[in-house]
């Protein structure tokens, strides 16, 4: 399992996905390796998963490609695996490298990365190029949402796997770990995301200082690339006593007690396929506030407040602080929902079928190498 920064996970979905996957293929007798960066440079096992730690350039644009490409020519050095699953479409330039040493590959694409803003127009071609090299390398893709599936079926024609993320289900979180924050449980708002554009952070903010909501908004997250996106937050944010920004957050049992205790979660990630922001909240019982697009809605079940800009967050908030029965009841049909379809064991359920698929010759490369963006859909 390599393009991600690897396990113990203490950054992105990714890198959750590795360890809730990875640690279950292990339990179950399978040999599973994991390639990380240099964090916990001492620890070369974890939960059962052999880890393998390789260094990368600590630029934006070359972090994951660097790190990547020395955990491919690690991997091509030794006996090659029975089969490699690559996570993100950016580090598609190696899977044919993988295949060549007789590698079958699976890649878990993005979700559409290339409409981040974050990356200005060579970053945005080059991750649509991946998208493509993707199709036309690998064995088998991956997607964790419906409407990424959708995205390869109508882009390129070709199939995907419909594998989704788990959520953890809590049913009895302590609040001690809120209390030093001074926050009473059920009486705050939470946000949870990387400061980033398409994660809407500036206009949760916003609609939230425009509200006449009376429960405080806590702010989780920050942005090691994106000083100037931090600084509009903290500018917007600046003045109102009911908004906290804790910054990146990393204890799991203080993030756990505060997606377990919020009054509502308000998610604002517009970018990307099933969030594991999201279904930590869903998983929590907290009702939720989130952005008006399918991802999100498809994840819900539509069983949530939306909006589309800060003046439609504003009253959303207004509405949720005037239902508290609604509020309740959403949360635990949230958590319902979670426990029913997000489930990690199924996950790797369909991990470990597809692995054994592939190591038997099982590819969509005959289909995929030929594939071409459709006409209508090129740009």
């Amino acid at each position: 399992m390599l393009g991600t920064r690897g396990v113990p996970a203490a950054y992105g979905g990714f890198e959750t996905a590795v360890e809730e996957i990875g640690s279950r293929l292990a339990a179950r007798g399978h040999e599973v390796t994991v390639y990380g960066d240099r964090a916990h440079p001492r620890l070369d096992e974890h939960l059962g998963m052999r880890l393998v730690h390789v260094p990368s350039l600590p630029v934006k644009q070359l972090e994951t490609l660097s790190r990547t490409g020395i955990a491919t020519l690690h991997a091509i050095a030794g006996p090659p695996p029975d089969a490699a699953f690559v996570f993100n479409a950016a580090n598609a330039p190696y899977v044919s490298l993988l295949r060549a040493r007789g590698i079958p590959v699976a890649v878990h694409v993005d979700g559409l990365e290339w409409r981040r803003a974050k990356w200005g127009g060579a970053g945005r071609a080059y991750y649509r190029w991946a998208e493509a090299r993707s199709v036309r390398t690998a064995d088998a893709l991956i997607a964790d949402a419906p409407g990424i599936a959708d995205y390869y079926l109508r882009e390129f024609r070709v199939p995907t796997e419909l594998i989704r993320y788990g959520a953890p289900v809590l049913h009895r979180c302590s609040t001690a770990p809120l209390r030093a924050l001074g926050l009473d449980a059920e009486r705050f708002h939470l946000a949870v995301a990387r400061f980033e554009p398409e994660n809407h952070v500036l206009e949760i903010v916003e609609g939230y200082r425009r509200s006449s909501a009376r429960l405080p908004l806590a702010v989780v997250g920050s942005a090691p690339y994106s000083a100037d996106y931090t600084r509009a937050v903290r500018d917007a944010a600046a003045g109102d006593d009911r908004i906290r920004l804790l910054g990146g957050v990393w204890d799991q049992e203080l993030l756990d007690a505060l997606y377990a205790h919020a009054y509502t979660y308000v998610h604002g990630h517009s970018v990307g396929g099933t969030n594991p922001s999201l279904l930590r909240a869903m998983g929590a019982g907290t009702a939720t506030i989130a952005f008006d697009v399918d991802f999100n809605r498809e994840v819900l079940a539509d069983d949530a407040w939306t909006f589309r800009d800060a003046e439609q967050l504003a009253t959303a908030l207004a509405r949720a602080e005037a239902d508290e029965p609604l509020v309740i009841a959403r949360g635990l049909r949230a958590r319902e929902r979670a426990a029913r379809v997000f489930r990690w064991e199924d996950v790797a359920d369909e991990y470990e079928r597809l692995a054994e698929e592939l190591a038997t010759g099982a590819s969509m490369h005959g289909l995929g190498r030929t594939a071409r963006r459709t006409v209508q859909n090129a740009r």
